[in-house]
């Protein structure tokens, strides 16, 4: 399976347990297949971290210090409603409650178990969840803006927003890395394919452009991070 996100970054997996030496040994398994990882220990930090780091998929404890693992799964689908879970869970845990967990199409694994075989789980359901993404057609979707790759069409709240090529591309980066802070740079490289070398200004520029059509007369969703770039968020 390819380990990378559409825009050539690698896919990125959030490991939550409240054991750190287990979250610890997850995570250095994961980077070493080529994952981006990022590991929280309780909770109310995996919820926090799901937001802010927008994993492909997580790696999660059923068993938390301070919340329950389906609780924290209900406050992760709150935001992101697709994203798969592989669930580690107790040899005692009940039979119908990892059925009606698995039942979404998430996987687990029980412990003790091999680092083999949560990475060929987390593989395999990530590859299920790709290709399900991929069937529902190209459609970014963040908010209430909509922005067909195929077709080119852009809509907020079903409005049709007309943008010329480079707009296009600038927001479909932006939303392919929805509330990730992207710095200038970055945006120069992936939509201008050209190195930052005093060029800040044309990104500053089509960034107001589509402001302009984007968020005119409604609640901003590209936000400009003072000193590190811009990120878009869902209003």
């Amino acid at each position: 399976m390819e380990l990378t996100r559409p825009d050539g970054s690698p896919l990125r997996v959030l490991v939550v347990d409240d054991e750190v030496n287990i979250a610890e040994l997850i995570g250095m398994a994961l980077r070493y297949e080529g994952f981006d990882v990022s590991m929280a220990h309780t909770g109310a930090k995996a919820v926090s971290s799901a937001r802010s780091f927008g994993p492909d998929a997580v790696v999660l404890d059923m068993m938390l210090p301070d919340l329950d693992g389906l609780e924290v799964l209900r406050r992760m689908r709150a935001t992101d409603p697709d994203v798969p879970v592989v669930f580690l869970t107790a040899r005692d845990a009940v039979e119908d409650r990892i059925a009606g967990l698995t039942a979404g199409g998430d996987d687990y694994v029980t412990k003790p178990f091999s680092l083999e075989e949560l990475v060929a789980r987390l593989r395999g359901l990530m590859r299920r969840t790709g290709a399900r993404r991929a069937e529902s057609g190209s459609v970014l979707t963040v908010g209430d803006l909509e922005l067909d790759e195929d077709s080119h069409e852009v809509r907020r709240a079903g409005v049709e927003i007309m943008l010329t090529a480079t707009e296009f591309e600038l927001l479909r980066f932006l939303m392919r890395n929805p509330k990730r802070v992207l710095s200038k740079a970055q945006i120069l490289d992936r939509v201008w394919n050209y190195d930052f070398g005093g060029q800040a200004n044309v990104v500053e520029l089509y960034v107001s452009y589509l402001r302009k059509k984007i968020d005119a007369g409604r609640e901003p969703m590209i936000h400009t991070m003072r000193g590190a770039g811009y990120v878009l968020k869902p209003a």
